[in-house]
């Protein structure tokens, strides 16, 4: 994937993380992520992170768990602020690109509403090497897949340039934008390589289209 040079490179990942949980919302790692910000307390959130080091991390709660309403998946995106405005209204509309995918080591105590967490970033240091130039497997059915999906929803696409994108970073994309499952949507950043998150979306759009599993892969 690519990276600025306002980018932070693995080393220089903050080690507390504030946190923003929100269903069925990811940001992945070389995507962006539209945000409308308007609660005190993560209007605090983003106050606190554009003084320091412009990162927080998008989580989604964890339905599994319907006795705790505060639960989390153990696993989110470490994304930096790359866009900001402040409206009227006392809103605040941002972009935030992915960085690096983390596990929650701890959570710790905040004074500001929102919550902080420790970040282990290290089982996800492959988000930092380059976007693959050779294919993965099945990405002709992704792209049929693709195809079927776009068509079923009525979303227009420009085919010519999704076809030139790399595969690891269109998975990371469609990720994102697309209004999958929170459920889909975890599986996904979830899947550590490139190959895995490539059929980990397979099957969430084949689950979407409901397309037989007989069609033939290349």
């Amino acid at each position: 994937m690519t990276y600025t040079p306002f980018m932070p490179g693995f080393d220089q990942l903050p080690e507390t993380l504030p946190i923003f949980p929100l269903s069925d919302a990811v940001v992945m790692p070389g995507s962006e992520l539209p945000l409308n910000i308007f609660e005190p307390r993560y209007l605090n959130l983003v106050a606190d992170a554009m003084s320091s080091h412009r990162m927080f991390g998008m989580m989604q709660p964890d339905p599994s768990k319907p006795d705790q309403p505060e639960a989390v998946y153990r696993t989110g995106c470490g994304g930096r602020i790359t866009t900001y405005q402040e409206t009227g209204d006392g809103r605040i509309e941002l972009v935030l690109t992915g960085i690096c995918r983390f596990d929650i080591r701890q959570e710790m105590a905040s004074t500001r509403g929102y919550r902080l967490v420790m970040p282990d970033w290290e089982p996800y240091r492959t988000d930092f090497e380059a976007s693959l130039t050779t294919a993965v497997e099945h990405r002709d059915r992704l792209i049929y897949l693709l195809k079927n999906y776009f068509n079923s929803t009525r979303l227009e696409t420009d085919w010519k340039t999704v076809l030139r994108i790399p595969p690891d970073r269109l998975v990371n994309t469609l990720t994102t934008l697309l209004p999958l499952g929170s459920r889909e949507k975890q599986a996904i950043l979830e899947a550590i390589s490139p190959q895995d998150r490539v059929d980990t979306l397979i099957s969430a759009l084949e689950m979407q289209t409901h397309e037989s599993h007989d069609t033939p892969r290349h």
